[in-house]
């Protein structure tokens, strides 16, 4: 009588946590700022700035990010300096929560609107900085917080988490809302790029099946494969053929 062997179930490899902590201090802030990307989107955020911390809320909300963000910086002189160091710490924050990005989506969009005001964020998290900022606001200040600070968050986000960002408000006239579409178009947006990509087997990504992928992601229509194109062209072969008779 033959042996059987029990197959014992093999363990999943550990995953590692997409988790950072930062703490920045300088002459002119104090910062401490714990990321995690597969959160819940709670978030837990004082910066002195209140329409800031506003938006840093909504930032952690609609990514689906836990964030926690403790700044004392000089607002006796202005916001300046902690609105651009909170940025420095998030994106470092970020790449090192990604780590070496294997295996993630990489490439993010998203469209967000509030009332009268749309916003587009698109994202790359190539490794190389930069930052499209197509936005203006009617409003210098929202509560006490100047609207050029917004450039130069995501500025920082973006040349110290290595990705590429490009922004823009198709539309808007209030201040409150054209801030609060930035931030969730690049909420959602970013949450989409560091999502895990699926595991395709036996699927090649070649540049077809990539561009098919591409459309069913973004809800547009697919276009015909050559396979549906041909059935189609023997179907109206078959029907002439018939007709001749």
């Amino acid at each position: 009588m033959s042996e059987r062997r029990v197959r014992r179930p093999q363990r999943a490899a550990p995953v590692r946590a997409r988790r950072a902590r930062v703490e920045r201090k300088t002459r002119e802030t104090d910062i401490r700022l714990v990321l995690d990307l597969d959160g819940s989107g709670r978030a837990t955020v004082a910066t002195g700035i209140g329409f800031f911390d506003h938006m840093l809320t909504a930032l952690a909300k609609h990514g689906h990010f836990d964030l926690e963000v403790r700044c004392k910086g000089d607002l006796h002189v202005d916001a300046h300096h902690s609105v651009e160091d909170v940025g420095i710490a998030f994106g470092q924050a970020l790449r090192e929560a990604l780590g070496d990005k294997r295996g993630i989506v990489r490439f993010g969009h998203a469209y967000v609107p509030l009332d009268e005001a749309l916003s587009r964020c698109v994202i790359d998290l190539s490794g190389r900085p930069w930052l499209h900022f197509g936005v203006e606001f009617k409003a210098r200040q929202i509560g006490t917080m100047p609207t050029e600070l917004f450039e130069d968050f995501f500025w920082a986000v973006a040349d110290h988490g290595r990705l590429n960002i490009h922004l823009d408000t198709i539309r808007g006239r209030n201040g409150h809302h054209i801030a609060e579409t930035l931030f969730k178009s690049t909420a959602r947006a970013l949450s989409m790029a560091v999502a895990p990509r699926p595991a395709r087997e036996g699927r090649p990504q070649h540049e077809g099946f990539a561009m098919r992928s591409v459309f069913r992601s973004g809800g547009f229509p697919l276009p015909p494969s050559s396979d549906s194109l041909r059935a189609r062209r023997l179907m109206t072969s078959g029907r002439s053929e018939g007709r001749q008779r």
